[in-house]
């Protein structure tokens, strides 16, 4: 596939390892939330309006001895001055 300039418009990119900025702006978003912690280990990104961030995650219910799992987590991040990152989506992944 190869690089960004090679996609087609409004593709992801492949999934690449995530960076220091993409890091932050997950624990920014996932910080509110409680019950399950998510590891991201990979992310793609898509240009929107925006940008999309899928990240690939290992999850796992914060209780004594629960199952690991893995999940996509997905946050849009709007355009400067349009508002503030969000979760838009979090899908269990089954085999």
């Amino acid at each position: 596939m190869g690089t960004q300039e090679n996609l087609m418009p409004g593709a992801y990119t492949p999934f690449h390892c995530v960076d220091a900025d993409e890091k932050k702006l997950f624990n920014e978003v996932m910080d509110k939330f409680v019950g399950v912690g998510y590891d991201p280990v990979a992310v793609a990104t898509q240009v929107v309006a925006g940008t999309n961030y899928k990240y690939f995650c290992n999850a796992k219910i914060v209780y004594p001895d629960s199952p690991n799992y893995t999940a996509m987590v997905i946050i849009y991040k709007p355009l400067p001055g349009e508002g503030d990152p969000h979760l838009t989506e979090i899908r269990k992944i089954s085999y």
